[in-house]
């Protein structure tokens, strides 16, 4: 990727409980994205990808417009934060993917979302 297009990707998980039901294999994660522009070109977000993995290995893909309804635009410099979430039938899990990018020069590119777990917080016995 060059200077001109570099979209930077940050994912924070969390865990929610009140909306989770371990005896039922549910287990409800939320996660907050921060998608930063810091290339030398302003971007819009068209489409996202996710690949959701389980520790059973069931596999989700998630694909689409935007996120949460919306196409953010991106000036060099400026942050669009949101968040959403994913169930799973186990208490741990992976999501990666990418979102594909257009620059205002007409470039359509991806912006890599690094992999992160989902996790059940641990308890201390």
């Amino acid at each position: 990727m060059n200077e001109k297009n570099n979209i930077v990707v940050e994912a924070t998980p969390f865990f929610i409980a009140e909306q989770s039901a371990p005896e039922k294999d549910r287990y409800v994660f939320a996660y907050t994205i921060s998608i930063t522009n810091e290339g030398e070109v302003s971007a819009k977000l068209l489409q996202r990808y996710w690949l959701i993995t389980d520790a059973n290995g069931k596999i989700q893909e998630v694909q689409g417009e935007g996120v949460i309804g919306e196409q953010p635009y991106l000036k060099p410099g400026e942050t669009f934060r949101y968040t959403s979430g994913a169930i799973l039938e186990t208490p741990v899990g992976i999501m990666q993917g990418h979102y594909t990018m257009r620059s205002d020069d007409g470039d359509d590119f991806n912006a890599t979302i690094p992999q992160f777990t989902l996790s059940i917080p641990r308890v201390l016995h």
